[in-house]
């Protein structure tokens, strides 16, 4: 087996192109997901024909359109940053070259509820085992 490089030609898809944005879109602080669609857009992306908030053109120059919502609270010019970032890393290091535009625009902000953990009510008064599974050395 040679180890020398050899002349060809890769073919990669739109499709290859859309997963490794995605990818590298939903992993940054702060965005969580796509926007636009509607209800024919969440039945296209069931069916793998269109994804929502999401457009890549790859002829003359590569070009990413980005609609994205983004958690609400968090600045959202340093997501747009952190999003631009990681979509030119991500397709520089995936194909070797970096998209000439990416545009990113913000479709809504969701407000989630943080999950606060709900202690499990206590029944009947502590006893000495209660105390020594606390770590304290109080008995």
């Amino acid at each position: 087996m040679s180890h020398a490089p050899s002349v060809g030609r890769s073919l990669i898809t739109r499709r290859a192109i859309r997963d490794v944005v995605r990818a590298s879109v939903l992993s940054a602080y702060g965005v969580t997901g796509f926007a636009g669609g509607g209800p024919v857009g969440r039945l296209l992306a069931r069916a793998g024909l269109a994804e929502p908030g999401l457009r890549v053109e790859v002829s003359p120059e590569l070009v990413v359109d980005l609609r994205l919502t983004v958690s609400y609270g968090l600045p959202i010019a340093e997501v747009a940053r952190q999003v631009e970032s990681a979509v030119r890393y991500s397709l520089g290091h995936a194909l070797g070259r970096e998209p000439a535009r990416v545009s990113i625009r913000i479709g809504g902000l969701v407000h989630q509820q943080p999950t606060i953990p709900v202690p499990a009510p206590r029944t009947g008064r502590p006893g000495p085992s209660d105390l020594a599974a606390s770590g304290s050395d109080v008995a």
